[in-house]
């Protein structure tokens, strides 16, 4: 354990301008965060016409992404200002455990908020028998346990919180090649990350079908008698369309994000 404890305080030998650039940066995309995702719960709770259950997977995307510029953004200002990690041991762990609880919270809420939007366009009548705000509620409730757990293991033995890059933050081990390490992080970016990104991909492609033969359908019927219940589907297929586009712009920017950090931890992992 020794060069662990000894990596809390290690400084790099970079120039300070580089420091004080990060910083910069992380002030500026902390404040967006925190201001931008506080006005889309704002609108939420002050506006009943965006309480539907669709909204309300985007609602605790505003959550967990307002959380992670809140925990993560004034003790990365501050390490940067100081050139070093000076909140000891157990504050790299507590944010670096936020930092990844909540950042897992987004992905696998983007995954959630895919499935529900996939069944909504698929599936339109046999999706409006089964939303209900219990079921949505619930699920919600499983993204936040499922990224709690994962937070959790590098507490509890599996892999372990340390500084990282320049020292100024912190995040899961990596670095260091012991089975438990490497283990976790291909765990995690496999579940967390890679199969759920793959699970979204599917469900967007399955969503651009539908709609693609409910567009060929309709032109098909143009001039004819339709159905009620089909004219109910193809006009129901078409409003979750909007909130899927909506969710996609969502997805994409999260995983430009990410995919570079993914992409370095997995190098690492290979040695």
């Amino acid at each position: 354990l020794e060069p662990v404890q000894n990596s809390f305080f290690k400084k790099v030998d970079v120039p300070d301008h580089a420091h004080y650039t990060v910083a910069f940066f992380v002030c500026i995309i902390g404040t967006f965060g925190v201001t931008g995702n506080a006005l889309v719960m704002f609108a939420f709770w002050s506006n009943k016409k965006l309480r539907n259950l669709p909204n309300y997977f985007i609602m605790n995307q505003a959550v967990s992404d307002f959380l992670m510029a809140f925990t993560q953004t004034p003790f990365f200002f501050i390490n940067c200002l100081y050139k070093e990690w000076s909140f000891g041991e157990n504050g790299c762990k507590m944010y670096a455990f936020c930092g990844a609880l909540f950042g897992l919270t987004s992905m696998i809420n983007l995954l959630a908020m895919s499935i529900d939007r996939y069944l909504a366009i698929t599936q339109p009548l046999k999706a409006l028998g089964r939303s209900s705000k219990r079921r949505t509620s619930l699920a919600i409730a499983m993204v936040w346990l499922y990224s709690f757990a994962w937070s959790l293991a590098p507490l509890v033995g599996w892999s372990s919180y340390i500084p990282e890059g320049l020292m100024t933050s912190c995040t899961w081990d990596y670095v260091t090649s012991t089975y438990a390490n490497q283990s976790y992080t291909m765990m995690l970016c496999c579940f967390t990350f890679f199969i759920p990104l793959g699970v979204i991909l599917y469900c967007y492609l399955c969503m651009f079908l539908a709609i693609r033969t409910a567009g060929r359908w309709d032109r098909y019927t143009l001039g004819t008698q339709m159905r009620k219940s089909t004219l109910l589907q193809h006009k129901t297929i078409r409003n979750e369309w909007k909130l899927a586009k909506i969710a996609f712009v969502v997805i994409v920017v999260y995983v430009l994000s990410w995919s570079p950090y993914a992409t370095v931890c997995m190098i690492s992992w290979a040695g």
